[in-house]
């Protein structure tokens, strides 16, 4: 009977020991079967995203705009987004193509590494920023102006409400940031961008009179043919962003990129490099900043 005890014994033993590690590996093998498909469905989520977020940039036509953070709200691509006023693809001609590269909504917590890009490349650009007057932003107006980029307006509050209330209540938040920026960085910015773009249908003003506004001022405004995607409040890959950028580039001589300097915008800033690269490879392109001698786009006509 010892002898069998004893082998009873040494038999729970094992069991003991057997049991629990294999219990362990089955939940291990659990958890790396889990983790794959879990990585494959994020996988298939981002590039459903990213083959959508073109469309949503181009479609989103609600919201508030009362964040802060711009999003197409009120936005017509349809009219702007491969086309020209008439409907039919500009032709591009001969010559020099020119690309310029435009940020809307800075500064913000990632305007430094999209000048130190730029910087690297040699790579001016155009930021239509908003008014910020935190104590961490001032340096980053004036470093855009420094580093010899196109200082241009965008809005003081972003609020979409607010500024397209009236003609008044428009020409009250342009002349704010106007003057902001001139006692921030010594600039008398001459250039703009209405939020939502000159053919957005949220203003309760004929946009019409704010354009002729402008005009009365010396002041010029531009809008855009060519979009990032990355105004679309789902996630968009980097890949998707510099695909959305240069895959229409060869239909304009004059190409303007919309995107945005924003901080929850860190795809764009991962995409700005290679799109950069992909654009200086072009035979006969230039990359530049807005200046007097860049031809407008505009969505709607002046008249």
């Amino acid at each position: 009977m010892d002898a069998e005890q004893d082998a009873h014994f040494q038999l729970m033993k094992r069991l003991l020991v057997i049991i629990p590690l294999s219990t362990i590996l089955i939940l291990l093998i659990l958890c790396i079967v889990l983790g794959v498909n879990l990585y494959e469905a994020k996988r298939e989520l981002r590039e459903l995203r990213d083959s959508a977020a073109p469309a949503m940039a181009m479609s989103q036509t609600s919201g508030d705009g009362e964040s802060g953070v711009y999003t197409a709200a009120g936005v017509d691509e349809v009219r702007h987004g491969q086309s020209d006023a008439d409907g039919d693809v500009p032709e591009t001609g001969g010559g020099e193509r020119k690309v310029y590269l435009t940020f809307d909504d800075g500064p913000s917590g990632n305007t430094g590494e999209i000048l130190d890009i730029l910087a690297e490349y040699d790579v001016k650009a155009t930021f239509f920023v908003v008014g910020k007057e935190e104590e961490r932003y001032q340096p980053l107006y004036k470093r855009i102006v420094e580093e010899g980029h196109t200082l241009a307006m965008h809005s003081y509050s972003h609020k979409y409400n607010e500024i397209y209330q009236s003609k008044e209540s428009f020409v009250e938040d342009l002349t704010k940031l106007q003057e902001f920026l001139y006692n921030t960085t010594g600039v008398w910015c001459r250039y703009c961008r209405f939020p939502g773009g000159s053919s957005n249908t949220v203003s309760r003003v004929d946009m019409h009179e704010l354009i002729a506004y402008l005009e009365e001022q010396d002041m010029s405004y531009f809008d855009w043919n060519i979009v990032s995607g990355d105004a679309s409040s789902t996630y968009i890959s980097a890949d998707a962003i510099v695909r959305n950028c240069t895959a229409n580039l060869q239909n304009y001589q004059e190409a303007v990129i919309l995107m945005h300097d924003a901080s929850d915008k860190n795809s764009t800033v991962e995409a700005l490099p290679r799109l950069i690269e992909r654009i200086q490879a072009m035979e006969d392109t230039k990359i530049l900043p807005i200046t007097d001698d860049t031809e407008a786009i505009h969505h709607i006509s002046n008249d």
